[in-house]
Order: C-alpha cells, then sequence, then structure tokens
C-alpha cells in the first residue's frame, strides 16, 4: 500500500522563529513517524500594506502535486495566510489570523493617524471577510490550537472549530533538579511581558531566588535597562539567543518557568515545562496558558502584577518540594497529550 502524500504549510517572516514553525516541524516529524511521506512548505506572509499579496501568493502556490509530479494526498495549514493555499483534502490547525486585525486591533488603532484609520479600516473589512470565506469555504475542517483561539474564531466570522492542543515539540525534556532560579525562554517582544518578571524582582522577600531570561528581540534593550535600574544585575541574567542543550538543561533545572504573555493564541512553553516536571507561572489575562495551567495545582494563575507574581515565586522559592509537586502534577496533565494521537486527528478519512 502506498504512503500517504501530505503538506504542512505555514508563512514564514525572514529571521524571525516563531512558535507556529516549531510546531510545524514537530507535524512534519510526527506525520513521518506515522508512516506518511511529509514535507514542509513555507509561503510568505509580508509586511504591513503588502498582505493581500501574501495571500495571492498562497492561493496561487501549487500543494496539489509534488516536484516528482505525485499526488498530494492531503495538506495542514497553519497561520494565515497558509490557509489560502488551495487543496481538495485541506485541514487548517489553526494557530492564528493577522491579530492587527481582530484582537490586536484596539492596541493598534490608536496608534494610527487619521488617514491609516481610514485605511486599515477597510483592510480589515476585507480581511475578515476574506478569511472567514477561506476557512468556511476553503477549508475541509478547521482545528483551533487552543480554546482562546476558537472562541476568536466565533467571535469574529462564526467559523465551526475543533481544540486540538499542540502536544509538546520533540525535544530531549529531562528533570534534573530544583535549583532556585525562574527560567523563561521567549522572544522579547511587548505581548510576552518579559517586564513583568523584572518588575516582579523588586518585590521578591527571597534572597537568594533568581531569572534566567533566554531569547532575543526588540524589547531587550529596554529589559537591560530596566533590570540596571533596579540593581538586579546580580539576580536576573538575560542570556539572549541559546542552543537547545541550553534551553534543555535550563528547563530540568529550573525551580519553576515564568509564562506570562497578553492574550497568547497557545504558547508551547506550558507543556515545554510541563514535560520537564515544571510549575508554570502565567497571568490571569494570558489566553491559552490559563487553558493548561491549573491554579494551585499544576503552577499559579496570577493577575499580571509585580506583586502578586513576586508572591508566588516567594512560594516556590522557599519550597522545592511545592515546586517538585506542581510540576509533577504539570507533567501527568499532559500525558495524553501525544503526536501519535494529534496525528490520527489531523489525517482526513
Amino acid at each position: 500500500m502506498a504512503k500517504r502524500r501530505l503538506l504542512v504549510v505555514t508563512s514564514d517572516v525572514p529571521f524571525v522563529e516563531g512558535g507556529h514553525l516549531t510546531i510545524a516541524r514537530s507535524t512534519v516529524r510526527a506525520l513521518r513517524e506515522a508512516g506518511c511521506e511529509a514535507d514542509l512548505v513555507l509561503t510568505p506572509q509580508n509586511r504591513s500594506g503588502r498582505q493581500f499579496r501574501a495571500y495571492l501568493a498562497n492561493r496561487f502556490t501549487d500543494v496539489e502535486v509534488d516536484g516528482l509530479g505525485r499526488r498530494v494526498d492531503q495538506v495542514i495549514s497553519l497561520r494565515f495566510p497558509s490557509y489560502a493555499v488551495k487543496h481538495p483534502r485541506h485541514v487548517s490547525w489553526l494557530n492564528h489570523r493577522l491579530r492587527e486585525y481582530y484582537d490586536l486591533w484596539p492596541v493598534l488603532r490608536p496608534q494610527l493617524g487619521r488617514r491609516a484609520i481610514a485605511k486599515e479600516t477597510v483592510r480589515r473589512f476585507l480581511i475578515h471577510r476574506l478569511d472567514a470565506w477561506l476557512l468556511k469555504r476553503n477549508v475541509t475542517k478547521v482545528y483551533a490550537q487552543s480554546e482562546n483561539i476558537r472562541n476568536r474564531l466565533r467571535r469574529w466570522g462564526r467559523i465551526p472549530a475543533e481544540v486540538l492542543y499542540p502536544p509538546p515539540p520533540p525535544r530531549a525534556y529531562r528533570t534534573e533538579a530544583y535549583e532556585n532560579f525562574v527560567f523563561a525562554v521567549s522572544r522579547l517582544t511587548p505581548l510576552k511581558r518579559l517586564d513583568l518578571l523584572v518588575d516582579a524582582f523588586r518585590h521578591i522577600r527571597h534572597p537568594e531566588v533568581e531569572a534566567v531570561i533566554v531569547g532575543d528581540g526588540p524589547e531587550r534593550p529596554g529589559l537591560e535597562r530596566r533590570i540596571s535600574a533596579a540593581g538586579l544585575e546580580r539576580r536576573i541574567r538575560l542570556l539572549g539567543p541559546s542552543d537547545e542543550e541550553t534551553v534543555m538543561s535550563l528547563y530540568g533545572r529550573c525551580r519553576a518557568v515564568f509564562f506570562a504573555p497578553w492574550d497568547e493564541d497557545y504558547g508551547f512553553v506550558t507543556v515545554e515545562a510541563f514535560a520537564s516536571a515544571k510549575a508554570v507561572l502565567t497571568g490571569t489575562d494570558s489566553g491559552g496558558p490559563t487553558e493548561l495551567v491549573r491554579d494551585g495545582e499544576s503552577g499559579y494563575i496570577v493577575p499580571p502584577e509585580p506583586r502578586r507574581l513576586a508572591e508566588k515565586i516567594d512560594l516556590l522559592a522557599e519550597s522545592p518540594a511545592l515546586a517538585e509537586r506542581l510540576g509533577t502534577r504539570g507533567k501527568e496533565s499532559i500525558s495524553g497529550l501525544t503526536w501519535p494521537k494529534t496525528v490520527a486527528k489531523l489525517l482526513l478519512p
């Protein structure tokens, strides 16, 4: 019997390694392990003002036949505008649409001048209509990567979807220790709110707990200034980009993981922390992570206020046994979240 041939399609932004790419590559790997032929196709997203060109480029990307002239049996698309590709058997495992025209519109609009508001309002209207048509008519089945994403689909477009959480990407997770530091790994952008972790250290009572932050991005200079202004250079380390072994080691040795972005789509940091048996500190308005973290059971869900976060870090700093108990429960909570089960859902009959 011939192997099923699939393409995983997602949009790409040069020099930006987003979480959707990790999920896309993990999906390709899982499909291959399930006995399929699978490959990854990266399509353009384009910068602001050129999004319609990206939709057209995706639409005219040939995903029905491979480079050897063989028929492609199914396509799995992820983020916008990759769901514009045309294939008769097309599953969209949606990460997100163009957030600036959806949930981030209230953030974007006040930054625009009068002319820009008029122009972007028209673009937003057209993209809303285009996305609704594509996800209702161009796609065979829509899965949302979190309940937060499904709620957005209902709110903007009344698009039906089933939630399918991505499992942890296949990496060398381990639990080595519960050393007295909080670990954070993320792109350093405003939405990831690493400033909240820095500010929490102004209020922490425990004299020995530290923070280690891995990642790079436009917020890095501001975070460095914030750390310096608070005199926290010895307690908060910004490591910049790090290799996978370093990241896995930090997951494996930390006391807990901080991941409190604003209104995150899904955020696989949560499941990576749980795979390492580490508790997660997240925010009440963090979106996707709050669907997986159980407050007081596998981590803490706190209001995004430095003092409230500091209280929970102090609790964990004072008790490695508590951190281990919460982390162990987190690991147990995702035991059923596996790639074989996920692939079985993504594959059309």
